[in-house]
């Protein structure tokens, strides 16, 4: 299996849907908001298998110093492959100029952010209003 990894903003409703759901994401039952989100993102690097969405990252950004990632997910079937950590080496190269990458992880995902360079903030806490 051979990964293609493409830089676009532009995805099919259903391809998004499938990839979020396939994480138990509940944006997933929004397909065409994510399409729209997508576009209106910085950035949006992909992964592929053949014409399958596998893996996804999108950056909102400031133009200058910080970078957002807002969605990191990989489809359960290719996590373990280095497909999230290929998407964060990309966006770190892309944001390299930026002083600062910041993400909010689930604390199941801590290990492998840590192992990908992110540190815990001190003095923060991460908040929401959530409309889902």
């Amino acid at each position: 299996m051979a990964i293609e990894y493409k830089e676009t903003r532009s995805f099919q409703a259903d391809e998004l849907q499938g990839l979020f759901l396939s994480v138990g994401w509940i944006s997933g039952n929004h397909p065409e908001k994510l399409v729209i989100a997508m576009k209106n993102s910085a950035t949006v690097l992909s992964a592929w298998d053949n014409d399958k969405l596998v893996g996804l990252v999108n950056i909102l950004d400031d133009g200058i110093m910080t970078a957002y990632i807002h969605f990191l997910l990989v489809n359960p079937t290719y996590q373990g492959l280095g497909i999230g950590k290929e998407l964060l080496q990309m966006t770190n190269e892309k944001y390299k100029e930026y002083l600062r990458i910041v993400l909010v992880a689930d604390d199941k995902e801590i290990g492998f952010y840590q192992n990908n360079g992110f540190e815990n903030g001190t003095g923060t806490t991460t908040m929401f209003i959530n409309r889902f």
